[in-house]
């Protein structure tokens, strides 16, 4: 694939021109530009070319281009899934719906928040980014600590942070879904 072969939606989103139809704060737009950085500087890190790259960019600058959605139309793309988590696979359905093909930039987005089996190194990646991110309020001086071991140690930080999501879930009494319990698991086997 070549950055000729991308869709126009990924061109823009990489260069932080999101969607007509995006719906995102001032806020959560610091969030994007932050967790697209991590992802573009880590596939520079990991030797990614320049079409990787720019997909590994639009996919931090796309996954939350829903989050401030009214709830309603979240639905409309992603009624099968919880509210808390529906903003991912809305943008997911919205792209693909735009005639955005890329497999892997969808399945990240979609999955950025709860995570998956089988999930790709961009998904993999996003999921880090979007809770690593310097700009999160939650421990930061333990969440420094985890981006410094990135993108050389990135398993081991995985496992990190889907076991702080999961516990997460279950000390507020949570239920879990099936798809970051099959994410943990997997991750739980790796040696």
């Amino acid at each position: 694939m070549t950055v000729s072969d991308l869709h126009p939606i990924v061109v823009s989103a990489a260069d932080g021109r999101l969607p007509e139809w995006a719906r995102v704060s001032d806020h959560r737009r610091l969030h994007l530009a932050s967790v697209a950085e991590l992802l573009t500087r880590w596939a520079g890190e990991l030797g990614l070319d320049e079409t990787d790259r720019l997909r590994w960019s639009a996919a931090g600058w796309l996954h939350d281009a829903l989050r401030n959605a009214p709830p309603r139309d979240l639905a409309t793309y992603a009624a099968d899934y919880p509210k808390r988590i529906r903003h991912g696979p809305a943008v997911a359905e919205r792209l693909r719906r735009e005639g955005v093909d890329d497999q892997e930039i969808l399945e990240a987005v979609a999955y950025h928040s709860i995570g998956r089996g089988g999930l790709s190194r961009l998904g993999r990646f996003l999921f880090l980014a979007d809770y690593l991110e310097p700009g999160r309020p939650y421990a930061p001086l333990e969440n420094a600590v985890l981006r410094a071991r990135l993108p050389r140690d990135y398993v081991a930080v995985l496992k990190v942070v889907c076991a702080r999501r999961i516990e997460e879930r279950l000390d507020r009494g949570k239920t879990l879904r099936p798809e970051a319990v099959d994410f943990w698991n997997e991750l739980a086997a790796v040696r």
